[in-house]
């Protein structure tokens, strides 16, 4: 027997002495503000402890250890100062999807139980075994100074009101901050199965044999779910069923994240036990990994072939009666050309992928952190032969997402179980399986040659974008065309000649991720622009303002802009640093909003009056740390007046019907916010004579759809997509060659929420220097060369430099309150501005991610 304090209050343990603490205490003692984000490897920060008055990973500690020990996790904090801590953090813009919160709370607690006021140096180091992917760290600092400052004067924390370009506090922040279970992690059932997947060994392999009968055999084990179990499609996929939901006897496998089969036990220590049982006979075959051999391979990953989606963009003002891109490159005064390479990387969310499907009033019911609940419940539905209305996907608001979370990994699984056993069924995968099955940012080779005059006026754009999407489609062909129709970046290029092209591979899939193909063409443009600076002798702010896009200039797709572009604003704001004398890069970039190329975008929105008075607001877009549920809260309180937002409870499932598409491409803002304008005329209008109390049981419907936006290949007038954002990210380097400062400069339009808006730049602004410097997921014949979080080259808090966020509010006449997305927009510059600044610093070009280290 093991005794300890927990909490103040006394524990008697006689279990397995080699458990580790993390696990006892969230599925023993419930203590759920403790987090697993790294599967037991230490690193990540998120299951911190208190233990003997020192910061302990609980993930790292066996219960053998404990033995009268003292230990203290964020539920045993005094609620006076755990309010404070968590009051500070939201009022600050430190909660995003708040997975690391607590960990970071109980990290300032016991700093400043030490060091009452400390520096924000000091803060910064005491933070630094901690990642946080969403909010870039400044804002965590920010908290744990305003919470000295409060503790040290007993103050209270107020918080902001819910109106239009207020700071208003993030729903559900709070409770996130202080550990409460809101994450699928956290929701516990009666008779709750849990489930394990079974990977397949090989990139490419013949699957002979699929043996069971061991993993069956286990003490606990309830079912192990193979192929033969599926009574619908076998195939998943967003946009192209391509995907098989378990390989089986006979078939060949596409890449390391493949599934044999789902272990069903009565615990999950079982069913990762029973999954290690089953034995699978291979026949190894060789995998194709290069996209160029796949595209000349008589090789076919699927039956289709390896081509997955070519796109095609070519016009041009010098380009009539035959002549071709050579034709203006031979009339330019300075060409330039070069090939570049991009490479994998993971998208590193906190919270591990984790779904729960059980049976609620006879329906069929999936609990996901997806990105989109009604492609969910179409798959799922397929996959089972079911009505879709038999099937409610519930969301629950994710732990990071930023793309990777768009497709179905563990929901059909836990479906599947629930279905058969009728029973509730949750299946978790750990960092190693989140590493294998979840998607990436796809690696790109891109052969690019850019002309200008000599003035420094661009006359051609050449492009060849190769992207490597990996074993599946997932989006990987919207992902290539996104690519190529902004392959000429934040400029107007007068003749075009690109071609994108998605091609599958052995590989990990890669799918999407926060920029989806811009951040990747925006490197290989911007780098040209400044061999043409280094070539001709132009300077790097001059050209880039000269040809920046304005109102009637066109994209690269040829959509001659209209309205609402605020890219010159941009960079008139970093001149004066520009000029300063530092060390500096330079990079502007274009995001498209919304899906656009043709495809109609729905969004429907419900508000219902209750009994109390209050708004339930029904929509259909992810809430994953991004703030969408915050936004049409805060556009809802603008519409009818209200001052704050406590009176306005969000819901996302699929029974409500209120369809929104996946949350991607920077949408979420201008297609939920549309869709609540909407819906709350009718409400504003009925509340100039009622009460909201008095309107209870009233239910208001509205809805936004845009059907107007045009394919790539469109022959008229282009109109891509509903709205763009803007940004210009100038890097200051200090005389050793670190990051010293960014300054962030972005036209998102209106600004709804200002600290929400400032943390997306800033977390953004962080991912975006990671992946120019640091961050890497290399490959070896298909295979993860380490499966170590930590060696995804992911920057803590003592990697941050100042970022100093500036905004350029041009309002978009057709945005809700003028206002567009940031989400991705942030991080897209970033990259090639590193890459501007280090090749001022030493000279020397970088044609590749991640960057080469500087010459000293």
């Amino acid at each position: 027997m093991i005794k300890f304090i927990l909490n103040g209050q006394s524990v008697e343990y006689t279990g397995d002495g080699s458990q580790s603490l993390l696990e006892w205490l969230r599925f023993t003692a419930n203590m759920k503000s403790v987090k697993d984000g790294c599967s037991g490897q230490g690193t990540c920060g998120a299951c911190l402890v208190e233990l003997d008055g020192k910061p302990m990973l609980s993930c790292s500690m066996k219960m053998e250890r404990m033995e009268g020990r003292s230990l203290v996790t964020l539920e045993g904090l005094p609620e006076e100062l755990k309010e404070t801590l968590g009051r500070a953090f939201v009022a600050s813009g430190a909660v995003q999807c708040g997975f690391c919160s607590p960990g970071m709370l109980l990290r300032a607690k016991l700093l400043l139980s030490k060091n009452p006021h400390p520096t924000r140096v000091e803060v910064t180091q005491a933070i630094k075994h901690h990642l946080c992917r969403c909010t870039g760290y400044v804002k965590i600092v920010d908290a744990i100074m305003l919470a000295a400052e409060k503790i040290d004067n007993k103050e209270s924390i107020p918080f902001e009101g819910g109106r239009l370009g207020q700071s208003s506090p993030k729903l559900e922040a709070y409770e996130r901050a202080i550990g409460k279970p809101l994450f699928v992690g956290g929701i516990e059932m009666p008779n709750m199965a849990h489930g394990t997947l079974h990977f397949s060994e090989y990139p490419r392999a013949r699957v002979v044999k699929v043996d069971i009968s061991k993993a069956e055999a286990l003490d606990g084990v309830i079912k192990v779910l193979t192929a033969k179990d599926i009574p619908g499609s076998k195939k998943v996929g967003m946009l192209i069923k391509d995907c098989d939901m378990y390989i089986s006897a006979g078939e060949i496998t596409r890449c390391i994240g493949d599934v044999i089969a789902c272990v069903i036990a009565e615990s999950k220590p079982i069913s990762v036990a029973a999954a290690k049982l089953i034995e699978v006979e291979y026949e190894v075959l060789e995998p194709l990994t290069d996209p160029f051999e796949a595209l000349t391979s008589d090789i076919h990953i699927h039956e289709g072939g390896n081509l997955l989606k070519e796109t095609v963009i070519c016009y041009g003002v010098d380009m009539q009666d035959g002549a071709g891109i050579e034709d203006v490159f031979n009339h330019s005064t300075h060409v330039v050309k070069d090939t570049f390479q991009t490479q994998l990387i993971e998208h590193a969310y906190l919270e591990l992928e984790n779904s729960i499907a059980c049976y609620e009033d006879g329906k069929l019911t999936v609990y996901t952190q997806g990105q989109g609940i009604y492609e969910d419940r179409h798959q799922i539905a397929d996959m089972l032969g079911l009505d879709i209305k038999d099937v409610n996907v519930k969301l629950v608001p994710a732990g990071g997402a930023f793309g990777g979370k768009e497709d179905l990994t563990c929901q059909g699984h836990a479906a599947l179980g629930a279905y058969l056993l009728k029973r509730p069924v949750k299946v978790k995968l750990d960092r190693s399986g989140s590493l294998r099955m979840s998607t990436k940012r796809h690696p790109m080779t891109l052969e690019y040659t850019l002309g200008c005059d000599a003035t420094g006026k661009f006359t051609g754009l050449y492009a060849r974008i190769t992207g490597d999407t990996g074993a599946y489609a997932s989006v990987g062909g919207p992902i290539m065309e996104r690519a190529a129709t902004h392959a000429g970046g934040a400029y107007y290029i007068p003749n075009i000649d690109v071609k994108s092209t998605a091609v599958y591979t052995n590989n990990i899939v890669a799918g999407a991720m926060r920029g989806f193909g811009v951040n990747q063409v925006t490197f290989a443009i911007e780098g040209l622009i400044d061999e043409l600076c280094d070539k001709a002798g132009f300077d790097r702010w001059e050209i880039r303002y000269k040809n920046a896009l304005d109102q009637g200039l066109k994209t690269t797709s040829g959509h001659k802009l209209r309205k609402a572009v605020g890219l010159k604003e941009t960079l008139e704001l970093v001149k004066d640093e520009y000029d300063s004398g530092k060390v500096v890069g330079l990079a502007c970039g274009i995001k498209n909003c919304g899906i656009g190329n043709g495809v109609p975008e729905l969004s429907q929105v419900r508000l219902e009056v209750t009994d109390n008075g209050s708004i339930n607001l029904y929509h259909g877009w992810s809430e994953m740390g991004q703030g969408v549920d915050t936004v049409v809260q805060q556009m809802l309180c603008e519409s009818l007046g209200l001052e704050d937002t406590s009176c306005i409870n969000v819901i996302v499932m699929t029974a409500s019907e209120t369809k929104g598409g996946s949350t991607t491409a920077s949408r979420g803002t201008f297609l939920a916010g549309k869709a609540v304008l909407e819906a709350a005329k009718g409400l504003q209008k009925d509340l100039e004579n009622n009460t909201l109390q008095e309107l209870a049981g009233r239910v208001y419907d509205g809805s936004y759809l845009c059907d107007w936006t045009t394919p790539p290949d469109f022959d008229g007038e282009v109109i891509s997509h509903f709205a763009y954002s803007f940004a210009t990210q100038l890097v200051v380097l200090a005389d050793d060659g670190r990051v010293e400062k960014v300054r962030a400069v972005h036209d998102s339009g209106i600004v709804v929420n200002r600290k929400m808006f400032e943390g997306q730049i800033e977390g953004g602004v962080i991912m975006g220097m990671g992946y120019a410097m640091t961050e890497d997921l290399p490959l070896e014949k298909g295979q993860i060369k380490d499966y170590s979080f930590r060696k995804l080259g992911l920057l803590r808090s003592t990697d941050v430099p100042e970022i100093e966020v500036v905004t350029v509010e041009i309002y978009d006449e057709d945005a809700p309150f003028g206002a567009k997305g940031v989400g991705e927009i942030c991080c897209i510059p970033t990259a090639a501005a590193v890459a501007g600044a280090y090749r001022h610093f030493d000279g020397e070009k970088r044609i590749s991610l991640p960057l080469k280290p500087l010459k000293r």
